[in-house]
Parts: C-alpha cells; structure tokens; sequence
C-alpha cells in the first residue's frame, strides 16, 4: 500500500492504477495540506507539478488524491447484505474528501483516454474499486456499460456494477428507466434515498443489464 492512500483514504476499495505510481506517491506526500480539517481544506498538488505530470500519471493521481474536504454533517447508514441488495447509489468511498473541480474537469475532458486506462488496472486487480465507479459515474462514460456487463458477468459478485449502470441511466434521464418502478423506488423515496435498494435476484439482474443494454444500443445507432 503506498503512504498516501493510507494516510487519507485507507485501501479497503481503492483500485491503485501503476502508472507512475512511485512518481505520484511522492508527490503527494510533499503535499502542504491548507486549512485542516475546515470546510476550506484543500490538499492539493501544486499547479507547475500537476501540468509536468503525463496524462497517465494524472490519472493515478486522481483516482488516488482527492483534493478537497467536505465535512459531511450526518452520518450515513451503514450498508448491509449487500450480496443480497441492489443499491440505487454508491458506497461513501472517500470518507469526507472529494474530487476538486480540476480532477472533475479532467476526467470528462480525457474521458476517452481516462476509459482505457481503466480497462487493464481492473483487469489486472480483478475489480472494479470504488474509485473506478465514482469516476466513471462522474464522467458520465457510457462507452464502458458493454465492458461493464462483460466484467459482472465473470461472477455476478460485484452489484454495485449494476448501481453504476443504473445511475448513467438516470443521469442521462433514459425513458425506459427513468419511468419505471424501478426508478421510483430507488430515487424517488419520500426519505433515505441513500439506503434504498432493490432486492438481488435474477429478475432485476436481467431487467438492469438489459435495459443498459438497450440504452447503450441507443446512443450508437448508425
């Protein structure tokens, strides 16, 4: 485990990818943190270093380094059965630290080239991290829902690759998802949206990858 995870993070469902993961490591740890532990902390590399980094390297910072702290004011419910659930919205995976608005920025503009960097660290780890899935969910990459259902499809272990699917349906308002039960159940609660969740079973397996499907087949027609 690098030192910079583990000061901040902790590695429970951090994907740690290899490019210049040494470099990027030691960088951070010269990081100056400004106003800790207040709502304008911020621990960030500074802009000269940031811009020498190659496009790779950025990536591993990104994805190991979120730069912001935002205090979170109640505590989030503890998520249980989750090998028996389905839930509308992903684990908390950073604690109370965020990806700024330059780490936001670069993801959506080299989303392309941040979604094939992705494939051979989750192939190599055999998982897709929790900070893979919040980056795909914030960059919007629906060019990865058939590599997505692919990498489920192995062991059907993982259902918060299907929380992933379900949430690039919703952000981009697909009709087929967006009016069903489903939907409502999930984001629509009179309370708890965080918690809510669908029940694990085949049926709900086959209906979220196929209209993930659907809505992927969509955005390609010739």
């Amino acid at each position: 485990m690098i030192a910079a995870i583990d000061s901040i993070l902790g590695s429970n469902n951090i994907t740690i990818p290899p490019y210049g993961v040494g470099k990027v490591d030691v960088l951070i740890e010269k990081i100056a943190v400004e106003n800790p532990r207040s709502t304008d902390e911020t621990r960030t590399l500074d802009p000269k270093l940031y811009d020498s980094l190659s496009l790779p390297e950025k990536f591993t910072y990104n994805m190991i380094h979120p730069e912001t702290y935002m205090q979170i004011c109640s505590i989030l419910p503890m998520r249980e059965d989750e090998d028996k659930r389905i839930y509308g919205h992903l684990p908390n995976t950073f604690g109370e630290y965020g990806w700024s608005e330059r780490q936001l920025i670069f993801f959506i503009k080299n989303r392309d080239t941040v979604s094939q960097l992705m494939k051979p660290v989750i192939e190599k780890s055999s998982k897709v991290g929790g900070n893979i899935k919040e980056a795909i969910v914030k960059m919007n990459g629906t060019e990865l829902i058939p590599y997505l259902i692919d990498f489920y499809n192995r062991e059907k272990k993982d259902h918060y690759i299907l929380t992933v699917l379900m949430l690039l349906m919703k952000e981009n308002q697909y009709g087929a998802f967006v009016n069903s039960f489903y939907y409502s159940k999930l984001y629509e609660p009179k309370s708890g949206e965080y918690g809510a969740y669908l029940n694990y079973n085949k049926a709900n397996e086959d209906l979220i990858i196929q209209r993930a499907t659907n809505f992927y087949n969509g955005l390609h027609k010739i």
